[in-house]
């Protein structure tokens, strides 16, 4: 939970300068929560988690968006063998995945199911998926401003508590995950 601090301060022209003629100051309660930790997605990984990981996958993570008629549960799932994934085991969790969902029904409305591998530009959803990528290079976005920017592109430096450390043009900036809108690592050729 934080807080922030609104000021609206008045100032009119005089003799002397500017002058204050009012200052108006509010404390504001906001409470910052992880997209992926909200009912809807915790409902969400409860059913998929286990059918992913059951078919012999690991569950990278996921993103619901919620648009309306256009909604959109993209499944991200990832393998230990060599060949990687490839379309047929998308295709096999999307077919199975879609049955639980048919059955349990989570979602009010029509939306779409998409499953795939991370890919090279990974999302990053927890911090052992950021400990696992220290000092490659991220893309951040956060869900309101940090130091007056909400997009942070550099080298991930580490984690400190519930804090990723990243590195932009020689200055490392420690942002809380809870503000942590969307994570990506960054390909490098």
């Amino acid at each position: 939970m934080g807080f922030f601090i609104i000021c609206t301060l008045a100032l009119s022209f005089n003799k002397m300068g500017l002058e204050p003629v009012f200052c108006f100051c509010v404390l504001q309660k906001i409470g910052f929560r992880r997209k992926r930790l909200s009912a809807k997605y915790t409902i969400l990984e409860e059913l998929i988690r286990p059918v992913v990981e059951g078919l012999g996958f690991e569950f990278w993570g996921m993103e619901y968006l919620s648009l309306g008629k256009d909604s959109v549960l993209r499944i991200y799932i990832e393998t230990d063998a060599e060949k990687g994934i490839d379309v047929e085991d998308c295709a096999r969790v999307s077919r199975q995945v879609s049955s639980i969902l048919d059955v349990e029904d989570p979602i009010t409305g029509e939306y779409n199911l998409e499953v795939s591998s991370p890919g090279l530009d990974r999302p990053l959803f927890g911090l052992a998926q950021y400990q696992a990528y220290i000092g490659s290079i991220v893309s951040l976005r956060l869900r309101v401003p940090f130091d007056g920017r909400r997009k942070f592109k550099g080298q991930l430096m580490g984690i400190e508590g519930e804090d990723v450390v990243i590195r932009v043009d020689q200055e490392e900036y420690l942002l809380p995950i809870d503000l942590i809108d969307k994570a990506n690592v960054v390909p490098q050729f």
